[in-house]
Formats: C-alpha cells, structure tokens, sequence
C-alpha cells in the first residue's frame, strides 16, 4: 500500500497528515495527485461522496502555492458555507507543520463587510461560494490576476442549488488560469456542458473504481403505507440505539414535521430547510455536531454541504427524484472508510423509485420486513 510520501507529497504535509491520522491515500487520492503535482492540467475527477476528494485537491494545490507571496493564488469553489469553512479548517491542518499558507473562506449569509476586512490580511487561497465571490469581486474587494488554480468541489451539488450561470460567470474571467480541476460525484448534463465550455479539450479525467455510490454502505428498503412509517421509523431508530443519522424528507413541511413527532418521542432532533436564516441553521448544525441532538431531519438542498462524521446511517423517509439526490444523501453515511447503512421507506408507489435506483446506480438493495 502506498504512502502519502511515495506519491509526491511534501514532507511537511506528510506529518501534518499523520497527526490528524491520515497514513494512506485513497483510491481518487492515490490517481490524482501525483498528476496534479507533476502537470499543469486541467482535470475532471468523478468520485463518490467522502472519499477524501479535499486532500485530493487540497495537497496539490497547497504545494503549487509560493507562500512567501501575499497574494491569492488558489481558488476554491464550493455549494454552501459549510463545505467552504470545512475544506478551509482541513487545509489549514494540512499546513501545520509547513510554512504558513493563509486561507481565507467567504460565503453568503454572513455580513459582506466583515470578509472584506479578513481578505486584507495575506490571503493564499480563497474558498468560496459562487454567488459570494461575484459580490466580492463586482466590489473589488479580492484581486484574483495572480490565481493560477481553480478547484471546483462538489461541482453537481453548486449546479442543483442553481449556480450554473455564476459558475460560468465566474470561469469566463478566468478562463486564463493555468489549472481547472473540476470534481463532481455524479456527472449530469450540466456538468459535462461545464466541462466542455470551460476546460481544456485534452482535460485529464480520473474516476475511481467506476461506481458512483460507496461500496461500504448497505442499501435497505421496508415497504410500508404512509401512516405506518413513523412507527417503522422509531423502530429503526430503536435498534440503532445510540447510534447518529441523517433523515431526508423532500419538503419543508415534511421536515418540522417530522422532527416535532420525534421530539414528541424523546428523540432528540433538529430540522434544517431552505427557509432558515443562516443563523437558525447555525444553531441547529452545531447542535448535531456536538451531540447535543441526535437526528438531523433534512431536505435535499439544505442538506448540500454537511459534513458530520460517524453518521451510522442515513433514512429516506420520502425518496428523492433523482439519482443524484440518492448519492449525495446516501455518501453521508460510511464516510473515511467506516461502514453504514442507507434505508428507505417506502409505499408501492415508491417501490419503483428503488428498482430504478438499482439498475441506474449499480447497487442492490435488501428488503427489511419490520417487526410485528
């Protein structure tokens, strides 16, 4: 097996690395940066959800920059405040033990004034939202002339919140940088149009093991009517004991809903949708992300971005429409290697969904009979 040294990365990093417990490159880590480091290229990467794609990118592009210039000269671009501050947190513990690289992460919903002071201190890379940085720079507030490498992360979760015409804005007045790496999950039409209209024809393009859904995840299904999924719920929940997850449901209503009938069970939980403020969502994340609360009950769109580790297990309570939407909430679970479980409850109606799931993403799916 393969050490992070024997594929090109820096010693310092290599110990920075090692503390966090990070030994050996995974598969997309092992393909992509010996390429990265050794050639100016653009680059499609297609690999599932938790697969280590920040250090894929993050290695690379942190050993490109000359940190005694105090200019920008790394761009990151990535759907929702919460992705941004964690691949801004990971870089940083990337770099403890070289010299000093400055990342700075900007994103909506926070005040606009407070991220342009911050990028006035030396700032090597910035990590943003798309919408975001277009504010930042139709004020002037951030020079990106010296930007040699754009990294777009999670690039189909950037196009399903609705960021293609930012994204295009935004690789049009770059179109001079020297590296595009581009990393999506999944590889909708919208994807492949980016590609084709932003990256360079002979683009190197990895994709890891030619499945779009983690293999350590068990896909399960319990076919019930509507009214009954509550208690298959709660019996599920029940045998997990203690366990943590990640529940989806495909509107806001549904989402408080639910929530409020697992209070109602002393079930600790919380709800996040796309109607919060960003200072409510906060409030709910940090709450789950220090075990204060023990279910996250989400939409699709508002769930864009998380990152919890140790999820046991993520439940569909309603299924989503797309194949996508599938991978992205199942990814949550079985993350840095560890296995989990992926359930979905379904009426007759939905049954279809998990036939077409099956031939469309390559999985199997078992069937639950729930307790009587």
């Amino acid at each position: 097996m393969k050490t992070f040294k024997d594929i090109g990365v820096n010693k310092s990093f290599v110990k920075g690395l090692t503390e966090m417990g990070i030994v050996n490159p995974t598969e997309i880590q092992e393909l992509v940066i010996p390429m990265l480091l050794n050639f100016e290229t653009d680059l499609v990467g297609q690999a599932q959800t938790g697969t280590g794609k920040t250090a894929a990118f993050g290695l690379p592009l942190l050993q490109k920059i000359d940190p005694s210039k105090d200019y920008i000269q790394g761009l990151i671009l990535c759907p929702t405040r919460e992705l941004g501050q964690q691949i801004a947190k990971q870089l940083f513990k990337f770099t403890k033990y070289s010299e000093k690289i400055f990342t700075e992460a900007v994103f909506g919903g926070q005040y606009i004034d407070i991220q342009i002071k911050n990028l006035q201190r030396p700032t090597h890379i910035v990590v943003a939202t798309p919408g975001r940085l277009i504010d930042l720079v139709n004020r002037k507030a951030l020079d990106l002339t010296h930007v040699h490498t754009v990294v777009m992360d999670e690039a189909d979760e950037m196009l399903s919140m609705g960021f293609k015409k930012e994204l295009d804005e935004i690789l049009n007045f770059m179109s001079e940088v020297q590296s595009k790496w581009l990393f999506s999950a999944t590889m909708p039409e919208g994807i492949k149009q980016i590609v084709n209209t932003h990256l360079s024809p002979d683009a190197k393009r990895i994709e890891t093991s030619g499945d779009v859904v983690n293999k350590n995840i068990e896909h399960q299904y319990v076919v019930c009517d509507d009214a009954d999924k509550l208690n298959i719920l709660l019996q599920f929940l029940k045998s997990e004991h203690k366990n943590r997850g990640l529940i989806f449901c495909k509107t806001k209503k549904a989402t408080q809903l639910l929530a409020k009938q697992l209070e109602a069970k002393n079930i600790s939980s919380g709800a996040i949708h796309g109607d919060l403020l960003q200072k409510e969502r906060d409030k709910v994340m940090r709450a789950f992300k220090n075990e204060s609360i023990r279910m996250l009950v989400a939409t699709d769109l508002a769930a864009r971005g998380i990152d919890v580790d140790d999820l046991s297990f993520v439940v569909h309570y309603e299924m989503p429409d797309k194949e996508e939407y599938y991978t992205h909430r199942s990814g949550r679970t079985a993350r840095g290697g560890k296995e989990g479980v992926s359930i979905c409850l379904v009426n007759s109606k939905e049954l279809k969904s998990v036939r077409y799931f099956e031939k469309a993403l390559k999985i199997s799916f078992k069937q639950i009979r729930p307790a009587k």
